[in-house]
């Protein structure tokens, strides 16, 4: 019921005019609050609205008093208000217990020794101990009146292969899945798995060849999320995620099958600089994203801003790349043609001025005539 409820949310949406003519759907990420104070964060909540975005996934912790507080700006300003917190990753935390972390396949923990970066400390998402955790804190920031809706993040492993825009930065070269990144090899999973299947995985010379454990993984993933929302349900609230494209790069860079999950919406992060892709990269991402769901769910295109374009070509880390100006509107056209139902922008503070510029011209544009443009 919760999902046909969202459904027909969106199908208004879609249709909604105002007096600049039809819009499509806008979400945004974005976060805070720090130390700002409820005039400023209701003044830049209102500058959001004006520009065009209907829905905010905000990340601000875990602590329920701090999204009531936001969520009810937020609301007053005429969007939408959606918590967006990290799911698997998570720092220390004495509600957390140390075994509950991830192992790779070097037999390290992902608390002490995480891939990649310091905050990679992933959660094992096979152990029961880690649902109750995450149940407990979207059901408690669930029942909060003024949010509408759970966001997940970080809902998968540990990228056992990097996205090709990533591997100058972190000198590697990630041409096969490499143990150190590998994970979850907790005696948990290879038990359940060995118990599964017959295979000791431990054992196994090469563990990236037996589809099986790759499946194994994919459907662990699968389970959390399902019995998540559920919980969310249960509490009256809709249930999204923000995941990796495809789901073909999906599954092989982090184990996400997200075309299996029960959930409300879904966020590809369809991030086309991190793929040594450009801006016509969208169309062909979101059409594969639109029919792995059936066209059951909607999919929300996740459009990745550079914050200083006129820097783009001199700037050394990938993560200051994305979309300049002169490409958002190919982005948004691409997604929306090929069945997005709408756009999610991270973020709104990258956008520059003359982002907005084109943003208002594509948002305000119709395109179910795809056709006869």
């Amino acid at each position: 019921m919760k999902r046909f409820l969202w459904i027909s949310l969106v199908v208004l949406a879609l249709v909604s005019c105002t007096d600049k003519g039809t819009k499509i759907p806008v979400h945004a990420w974005t976060g805070g609050p720090g130390n700002a104070t409820d005039q400023e964060l209701t003044e830049k909540f209102k500058e959001y609205k004006t520009k065009g975005i209907d829905v905010l996934m905000y990340s601000g912790g875990h602590d329920p008093a701090t999204y009531k507080r936001v969520g009810a700006l937020v609301k007053e300003a005429g969007m939408e208000f959606h918590t967006w917190i990290p799911t698997m990753v998570q720092g220390e935390n004495p509600k957390i217990a140390k075994d509950l972390y991830a192992i790779n396949g070097k037999g390290e923990s992902a608390f002490d020794k995480p891939a990649y970066v310091d905050h990679y400390k992933f959660l094992c998402p096979n152990k029961q101990g880690t649902y109750e955790f995450l149940a407990d804190l979207y059901g408690s920031v669930a029942e909060v009146e003024e949010v509408d809706g759970i966001h997940l993040d970080f809902i998968r492993f540990p990228d056992v292969i990097l996205a090709r825009g990533l591997w100058e930065k972190y000198g590697l070269v990630m041409d096969r899945e490499f143990p150190e990144y590998d994970y979850c090899y907790c005696d948990t999973c290879t038990s359940d798995f060995k118990e599964k299947t017959g295979i000791d995985i431990k054992e196994v010379e090469d563990p990236s060849q037996v589809q099986e454990w790759k499946q194994f993984r994919y459907d662990v993933i699968t389970d959390v999320v399902n019995r998540l929302t559920k919980v969310v349900h249960e509490k009256g609230k809709v249930i999204n995620a923000a995941v990796f494209p495809g789901p073909t790069i999906a599954k092989k860079l982090v184990r996400q099958e997200w075309n299996k999950w029960d959930l409300d919406a879904i966020y590809p992060m369809n991030y086309n600089d991190f793929y040594l892709e450009g801006a016509d990269w969208l169309a062909e991402i979101t059409q594969e994203e639109v029919a792995a769901v059936n066209g059951s769910i909607p999919i929300f295109s996740g459009l990745f801003i550079c914050p200083n374009p006129g820097n783009k070509t001199n700037e050394g880390d990938p993560e200051n790349h994305g979309l300049l100006p002169s490409e958002m509107e190919t982005a948004i056209r691409g997604s929306m043609e090929n069945g997005a139902t709408g756009i999610c922008l991270f973020t709104p503070e990258r956008m520059t001025p003359e982002h907005w510029e084109a943003f208002e011209k594509a948002i305000y544009t119709d395109y179910s005539k795809k056709d006869s443009d």
